[in-house]
């Protein structure tokens, strides 16, 4: 199995197998000639074959005659940010996220700092596919490639968004994991700015991933272990590249990564009554919430840039995928981890309430979540057949992405994952012996086994 993924969240695969320099190079030079070779930036994770795929999306882009800004090793909301700040066209993160260190990606960014959206993406693959690319001639290639300082611009903005006055005064201890990742230079700095006191781990850009980079609670082993010897407030998990965020609560309790937007929505919904727009995956703990503060949800497809379309259209108060990824749009209408972790501080200190309280107070319902690996040719198929089954059973499914099938007592939602080569299952419901059920009822009709 050669995996490669392409579509609306950009490109991503195996380097060195699915992933080549050719392939690198010819998305870069694609994004270059759909932007009339403007001005493009470029930033990256940390993972090992960040230096190789830079080098090749450095060199599309200036052989479509851009003028290419290198950020360096930021997140990928500091591009986001930095597009507009700096006038760019648009922008191309290096990072797989939370894949494993093997995988690495392009995610492609608009001139408003955006994600491109499902017809831009289209759009972009049509060139790629064509292979007729921009092609710079020697005198018109840029010679040089300036260097900016996205993260300082970042914090600014986080700066100006958030009340860092009450933060000061709670002084919250907070340990942070930054899973050697991208927000190693970002995350401390901007917990400081909010007057916390930080017990950072894995901030060592140098070193490799200590775990998977998803802010799951399987991967927080280390972070509950520092919040209760630190005997901190509260602890944050990090992905690669600053999008998603995890929590640990203080007395060491690693919350479900679905418990990052539960919480959030309570927070927005509790100052701004409004839309909450999350995809259909998510926890119906937020439909809870929303109904509590008289607010309304909002579903989509799975994926970012779904996400901010709807959050756009509706002018929704909180966006956001069950992933631990959250969107705040005094920030960015679009993931950022850092204004998410800005969000909970700021509210802690504001009503002198502990993790554990707000945590609490929340809505929770049991999710199990289960992955089946298939070879790339095999999972629409499977997911077809699968569409087909429950049809002949007569049982109504909302299928925008995959299908979900509604219970009395619970859903599930079968998918074709979009960043890795395998059918995503997710069942909800009261108890998890009823969700595991749901799983498995899902799995027999899959036919994958177990």
């Amino acid at each position: 199995m050669r995996p490669l993924k392409i579509g609306i969240s950009g490109v991503r695969g195996i380097v060195g197998e699915s992933l080549t320099p050719e392939l690198i190079v010819s998305f870069a030079q694609g994004f270059g000639t759909y932007l009339d070779s403007g001005r493009i930036l470029v930033c990256r994770d940390t993972r090992a074959s960040g230096p190789m795929v830079h080098a090749a999306v450095v060199s599309g882009l200036l052989a479509a005659g851009c003028e290419v800004v290198d950020l360096g090793v930021c997140p990928t909301p500091s591009l986001q940010h930095a597009v507009p700040w700096l006038g760019a066209q648009g922008g191309i993160s290096i990072s797989a996220g939370h894949n494993p260190s093997v995988w690495n990606a392009l995610k492609f960014v608009r001139n408003d700092g955006l994600y491109l959206n499902a017809a831009q993406a289209e759009e972009l693959l049509d060139i790629v596919h064509q292979g007729e690319f921009e092609k710079a001639a020697w005198d018109r290639i840029r010679t040089g490639v300036p260097v900016q300082d996205a993260i300082g611009h970042h914090l600014e903005v986080l700066s100006g968004a958030f009340n860092l006055d009450a933060a000061r005064r709670r002084a919250l201890k907070v340990a942070v994991d930054c899973c050697n990742g991208a927000s190693t230079f970002l995350s401390p700095r901007w917990l400081e700015a909010l007057g916390c006191e930080v017990l950072a781990i894995n901030d060592d850009p140098e070193a490799p991933f200590p775990h998977r980079p998803e802010p799951k609670p399987e991967m927080m082993a280390q972070l509950k272990a520092v919040v209760r010897a630190g005997r901190a407030d509260l602890g944050f998990a990090h992905d690669a590249d600053g999008e998603r965020i995890g929590l640990v609560t203080g007395d060491g309790e690693a919350l479900s990564e679905e418990r990052t937007l539960t919480l959030a929505a309570a927070i927005a919904l509790s100052h701004t009554p409004g839309v909450v727009v999350t995809n259909i995956s998510t926890t119906r703990a937020v439909d809870d919430v929303a109904g509590r503060f008289g607010g309304s949800v909002v579903r989509t497809p799975v994926g970012q840039s779904f996400i901010t379309e709807a959050m756009i259209e509706h002018r929704a108060v909180l966006g956001g995928e069950g992933n631990g990824a959250v969107a705040v749009p005094r920030v960015l209408m679009s993931h950022d981890a850092a204004a998410t972790q800005g969000l909970v501080v700021e509210h802690m200190a504001v009503t002198g309430a502990s993790l554990r309280e707000l945590v609490d107070a929340l809505p929770c319902y049991e999710m199990v979540k289960r992955d089946f690996a298939l070879a790339p040719g095999a999972l629409y198929s499977r997911l077809q057949d699968f569409r087909d089954r429950i049809e002949r059973e007569g049982l109504p499914a909302n299928t925008i992405d995959g299908a979900v099938v509604s219970f009395t007592d619970g859903w599930v939602h079968v998918r074709a994952s979009q960043t890795e080569s395998m059918i995503r299952v997710i069942a909800e419901a009261a108890s998890r012996e009823r969700a595991q059920d749901l799983v498995d009822w899902a799995r027999d009709r899959l036919g994958t086994g177990g």
